[in-house]
């Protein structure tokens, strides 16, 4: 492992785009704790106690990195960016244009991630404004719910402070947005995985100290097993893969033969991973930020019993079903059996004992849908599992759980492969000894 950090670091491109990702996330871990105008920051201080139950306050902040908490800059993060993508993937299944731009390779993906940039920045509008409010009134809602009744974060409260503190949440929204493009393009990794990562990251000491203090020392032995043997069932699943063979036909052009190779198509078993977590996350964050803008008392009663307490039996079943939808929806966008086939077919390949074209499609589908039954299993397996020893054991202040493990893990695995093809692209020798 030593070797290989030191050959990462000797390959000079391959340095710079490390480094340019750990400057972008170290400006990202400053806007989190950069507060907006006009705010109380006694009562900040006291937020950030009081989010350290199992709220949604606490669960958002998880992947704010503490930027909710500390009412900064970065306060939305990089959730309204997500929801738009969500949105986007989902609006690219029943809209024919945006099913034409999803066919039209990379101009068309330019032009989806320019509309997800403007839903981005429209969501982020209403969600900052959702959130001034809530913390002005301190009455309903999501800070309502984790001990802020009546209290107001916003002193001299008006129409210009309201208006600047919504403008600034939007524009440090457009700029997360900036900066996990960036590491995209010129960094290593996904943007938006690498700066959650980061935000999970960050949080882990804290939350970990915090379930010590609550819990017995049992307990707390206990939950570390059960992670450790967590972390060993993502590494061992993430890396599964279902390795349909592919066999190529020989052809003569001119005086040569071609083809007459034998090839795999790599299913892996979670061939979506970690985003059906995050989907499943963020669409669970949405009914309390509705609860907070509606005068309902039913509506605001039935989210805070079964969608704010994490604990509940509700929540715990509707984000296992949750991350199952998305785990097949996910891998139904990102892999296109129809298109796969084609692509195979036009190539002058065939899967050893099918037939090219609609077989071949039904056959890519059927084992698709069967490896992807144990994968959004363990997903939701492992997203529900400490859920279901804190509700039992009554533990309050939620540490790091099953979406943390899967993020970082995921997110890990995902960097060090990106990382690995690069070395590998370059053929440098130290990487391999």
């Amino acid at each position: 492992m030593l070797s290989r950090l030191r050959n990462m670091f000797r390959v000079p491109d391959l340095r710079n785009k490390i480094l340019f990702t750990l400057v972008i996330v170290a400006v990202y871990r400053i806007g989190t704790h950069i507060p907006v105008p006009y705010v109380d920051f006694q009562q900040i201080k006291n937020l950030e106690h009081q989010s350290k139950n199992s709220g949604v306050v606490g669960f958002l902040d998880l992947f704010s990195g503490g930027a909710i908490t500390n009412v900064a800059v970065f306060f939305l993060g990089i959730m309204p960016y997500i929801t738009a993508s969500i949105i986007m993937q989902l609006l690219g299944v029943v809209i024919p244009k945006l099913e034409q731009w999803q066919n039209e390779g990379q101009v068309g993906q330019k032009k989806i991630t320019q509309w997800t940039r403007y839903l981005t920045v429209g969501l982020a509008l209403v969600q900052a404004t959702g959130w001034v409010f809530s913390l002005h009134q301190g009455s309903s809602g999501l800070l309502g719910f984790v001990g802020f009744q009546g209290k107001d974060m916003i002193p001299g409260f008006n129409a210009p402070r309201a208006a600047l503190i919504v403008l600034t949440w939007t524009a440090g929204t457009a700029m997360v947005m900036w900066l996990a493009e960036l590491i995209t393009q010129r960094g290593i990794g996904n943007g938006m995985s690498i700066l959650i990562f980061a935000s999970v990251v960050s949080r882990l000491p804290a939350q970990g100290s915090a379930l010590f203090t609550q819990g017995s020392k049992f307990q707390f032995a206990v939950i570390v097993a059960i992670g450790i043997a967590m972390i060993v069932g993502i590494v061992f699943v993430e890396s599964g893969q279902r390795r349909i063979p592919v066999q190529f036909a020989k052809r003569v052009v001119g005086r040569r033969m071609y083809g007459g190779q034998s090839t795999y198509i790599p299913l892996k078993v979670n061939q979506s991973g970690v985003i059906p977590v995050i989907f499943a996350s963020s669409v669970l964050a949405f009914p309390a930020l509705i609860a907070g803008a509606t005068p309902w008392t039913g509506v605001q009663k039935f989210v805070n019993d079964n969608l704010i307490q994490r604990q509940s039996w509700f929540y715990i079943g509707f984000y296992t079903v949750l991350i199952i939808f998305f785990a097949y929806f996910y891998t139904a966008i990102a892999f296109n059996p129809a298109q796969q086939a084609d692509i195979i077919r036009k190539q002058g390949g065939f899967i050893p004992g099918i037939r090219p074209g609609p077989p071949t499609e039904r056959y890519l589908a059927k084992v698709l849908n069967r490896i992807n039954l144990p994968g959004s299993l363990f997903l939701a397996f492992i997203a529900a599992l400490p859920l279901l020893v804190f509700a039992l054991w009554n533990i309050q202040q939620f540490p790091f759980g099953g979406t943390a493990l899967l993020i970082i893990v995921g997110v890990a695995l995902e960097t060090m492969k990106q990382i690995d093809s690069q070395l590998m692209m370059r053929n440098y020798e130290g990487f391999l000894t």
